[in-house]
């Protein structure tokens, strides 16, 4: 008869200080290990972990080689001394201005605290340089959103995302009078445009869902804890999209005018962009993307100067927008000339 691994007759209290031991001996180490070393199931590793992430310890996990592995982050005491050239302060005073937009978020408050630990550590000379270079960006948020009211959501769904818990939000649904309920398993936060998103799995819908995170009223964490699949890419997901929106991918060709021409071509709107010029100075861009709404929102926001050539059903629901457009600023200029 082959001998196993006896298993360990000890309390929760002494098998989570194995484990802590265990974790914090190796690099990486997985649920199996675990299991197999403390002589338990997989399913009260689990609990073991929660336990262990519930006091405080900096555990996360990560895929390496196919597998599964839990580990700690390195202490702050482990980590060498760090100094700043004057350029590279000059770049986080940059990237602080640029997320002024999320005020009232946590992540705005992390940042801040980040910069006056930074800034507690400079010498004097170096300090006084930070105050003065703290103003060599200026960040115009025209049109950005309000999260102040989504900050105590945003910080319950930030401790699910790093360590991977399950969440239930409360979601407001445009045209729709009460938000509706959605079990989640957060994956990926994304910026895009101004704005804050969050990339899931929607229980209730059975797939991968967007949302927008100044839409979440409530979020509340569940106990159950999630695994990523290992197939799971947040910008394979995201590939077909012009933007956010997830929708069958469509040949799209635009012409710009030569007005515009230079703005558009020096940009990078798809990864599937090609660019063809034109004798008159303008261009056609074209790509394979879906999102109807977020597609015909940008070509309208370049007026006369661009024109959907393809496909014909963009097209033609574009001509449709602007027929109506015309309606609505032909009745204004009619009421206007009747005063």
């Amino acid at each position: 008869m082959q001998r196993g691994k006896p298993a360990k007759k000890y309390s929760q209290a002494g098998r989570v200080h194995d484990i802590i031991r265990l974790i914090e001996a190796r690099h990486g180490i997985t649920i199996e290990e675990l299991a197999e070393e403390a002589g338990v199931t997989r399913r009260t590793i689990h609990r073991d972990l929660n336990a262990i992430h519930e006091a405080g310890y900096p555990l996360i996990s990560e895929w390496i080689q196919g597998s599964k592995v839990y580990r700690f982050l390195t202490r702050f005491k482990d980590v060498p001394p760090i100094s700043f050239t004057l350029q590279e302060l000059m770049t986080l005073c940059f990237l602080r201005s640029q997320l002024d937009f999320l005020e009232g978020t946590p992540f705005h408050d992390d940042m801040e605290s980040i910069y006056r630990k930074v800034n507690s550590v400079l010498p004097p000379r170096y300090a006084a340089h930070m105050e003065r270079i703290a103003g060599v960006s200026l960040p115009l948020l025209q049109g950005r959103r309000d999260y102040r009211r989504a900050g105590e959501p945003l910080r319950i769904l930030r401790d699910a995302l790093i360590y991977q818990y399950r969440v239930t939000i409360d979601y407001q649904v445009p045209g729709k009078d009460r938000p509706s309920s959605y079990p989640v398993d957060p994956y990926t936060l994304i910026f895009h445009r101004g704005g804050l998103y969050l990339l899931g799995y929607a229980h209730n819908r059975r797939a991968i869902r967007t949302f927008a995170l100044e839409r979440i009223s409530r979020v509340i964490k569940e106990e159950q804890r999630f695994e990523l699949p290992a197939e799971y890419c947040p910008q394979e997901q995201l590939r077909n999209a012009f933007g956010i929106v997830e929708e069958s991918a469509v040949a799209v060709r635009v012409r710009f005018s030569a007005s515009v021409a230079h703005a558009v071509r020096d940009r990078i709107w798809h990864s599937s962009q090609r660019v063809e010029e034109l004798d008159d100075g303008g261009i056609i861009l074209s790509f394979e993307a879906g999102g109807t709404m977020e597609i015909v929102s940008w070509v309208l926001s370049y007026g006369c100067h661009a024109e959907i050539l393809e496909p014909p059903e963009l097209r033609a629901e574009l001509k449709s927008i602007v027929a109506e457009m015309g309606r609505l600023y032909g009745e204004t200029e009619d009421a206007a000339d009747s005063c």
